[in-house]
């Protein structure tokens, strides 16, 4: 579950920095969407690595689901009998809602694949350039939208911090205060790089900062 996650981390990471492209103008945002397609011509097909890149993160997220939801089983097979008094010594927000939070981000995906990459769900039209497309969805009048990317935002946020924290102590790399200290505040600060990133985009849409 830690290895899967790092690799949806580097995923995430490297989303969020495409997608911030949007505020350079259309030329080069086009223009990215259009780079990634042709990424390793000639030696992969147009779109192979897109595809490539689609079968990894499918994979991944095959194990990561499978592993938290029989980690979520064994943890209520553990005690037949519920607790009395339930009271944990150390828990966060993001902690206590690790197994929603993921629930939610899985059917979010399904509706960012619907709505950016198969264009079924398209409440702003369906232009040939990417930038429009995208930033015509989000705009005031799909207000609607921005609110679902923002509550999916908040989500991962929680996410990615307590995900981080958990994969570096699964790794063995939170032996020492220093070292929890370390990883707690590098959850944080990839949280809020990450989400915040993300949510510039919808926000500048819906508030006419690009169109």
């Amino acid at each position: 579950m830690a290895l899967s996650g790092l690799i949806f981390i580097g995923y995430v990471l490297a989303h969020m920095y495409g997608n911030l492209k949007v505020f350079a103008g259309q030329d080069s945002f086009d223009e990215y969407a259009h780079h990634l397609r042709e990424f390793g011509e000639p030696i992969l097909p147009y779109e192979g690595f897109l595809w490539i890149m689609r079968v990894v993160l499918l994979l991944a997220l095959v194990v990561h689901a499978t592993a938290a939801y029989k980690l979520w089983a064994r943890a209520a097979a553990a005690r037949g009998q519920k607790y009395v008094v339930k009271k944990a010594a150390v828990a966060t927000l993001s902690s206590r809602t690790m197994r929603w939070g993921g629930t939610a981000l899985l059917l979010f995906v399904v509706f960012h694949l619907l709505h950016l990459t198969t264009h079924t769900i398209n409440p702003g039209g369906d232009p040939e350039s990417p930038y429009t497309r995208m930033v015509d969805s989000f705009a005031p009048e799909n207000w609607w939208v921005s609110v679902v990317y923002l509550l999916a935002m908040a989500a991962l946020a929680m996410h990615l911090r307590h995900g981080t924290w958990s994969a570096a102590q699964t790794l063995g790399l939170t032996n020492t205060p220093a070292q929890r200290h370390a990883w707690n505040l590098a959850g944080y600060a990839l949280a809020l790089v990450v989400a915040g990133g993300f949510a510039l985009v919808p926000l500048a849409a819906l508030f006419g900062i690009v169109d």
